[in-house]
């Protein structure tokens, strides 16, 4: 799950043809806005088709407008895949007052939707993201570690050596900003409609078979007198038998005498 202000295309690409992984981005939509790809027709293909999941979003959207779009389609989701583990990724770019970002979230609102992943009680890793005012990522980065280990951290940021980035205030929390949310209710409800729609076709994660697997350094013995001279050695065996030339070994090496003798 990606909430970042960009669309998590790289992600996305690596999965786009398979139902083991599902993937989930809300993010800015629009053909200037780099990388110009997430819109909510973007559903995978192949064994993959419905488990690519994009919530394309416009400017100025806010906490309120986010969250109850976020915890309605996360619902759904682990509901319907039941996931074995999530993947939460978080873009400090999509708070208010982001360099590059043109949403509008308070740190608070960001927080929240870690906080409603977290009480999924599913194995959850948490990363960073996008994120170009530094002061307010380590703000939102801090809050959100607080978040995960059920820790509530006050609003005064404590004297260290970085406290002049954080003047004048030095609060931990960032309100929202005063952009205008161009997210209406008709389109949210349309994105909303139209994700939870394509949701009822997949089925839940599939189980992974497990098997033990082979040492890689296991290489079986061959005795040269028991074999066959007219039976043809398949290649993968003959490689077995090779010697690299950057292996070392107990005792004489006979690829060396060979080479003195010559």
């Amino acid at each position: 799950m990606l909430k970042n202000v960009h669309h998590g295309d790289g992600v996305e690409e690596a999965f786009y043809f398979t139902d083991r992984v599902m993937t989930v981005s809300f993010h800015k939509f629009g053909d200037l806005f780099f990388p110009g790809t997430g819109d909510v027709k973007e559903i995978g293909e192949r064994e993959g088709k419905f488990y690519a999941i994009n919530v394309p979003l416009k400017d100025g959207i806010d906490d309120g407008s986010f969250t109850r779009l976020f915890r309605t389609i996360i619902s759904k989701v682990v509901e319907m895949y039941r996931p074995g583990v999530i993947v939460l990724q978080c873009g400090a770019d999509s708070l208010a007052g982001d360099r590059l970002g043109c949403f509008n979230l308070s740190i608070d609102g960001h927080a929240e939707c870690v906080r409603f992943v977290k009480k999924f009680n599913l194995p959850l890793l948490v990363t960073g993201g996008g994120g170009y005012t530094k002061e307010n990522v380590a703000r939102c980065w801090t809050v959100e570690t607080g978040v995960l280990l059920d820790t509530e951290l006050p609003n005064e940021i404590p004297d260290n050596e970085y406290i002049k980035y954080f003047s004048p205030d030095h609060l931990l929390r960032i309100p929202n900003g005063h952009m205008e949310n161009l997210n209406t209710k008709s389109y949210l409800s349309t994105i909303k409609t139209q994700v939870l729609e394509n949701l009822r076709f997949i089925q839940h994660a599939p189980g992974v078979q497990m098997q033990e697997v082979p040492p890689d350094f296991y290489i079986p013995d061959f005795d040269e007198d028991e074999q066959n001279p007219d039976e043809r050695m398949d290649r993968h065996t003959q490689d077995k038998q090779i010697q690299r030339d950057d292996e070392y070994y107990e005792g004489d090496n006979d690829n060396d005498h060979d080479m003195d003798d010559a």
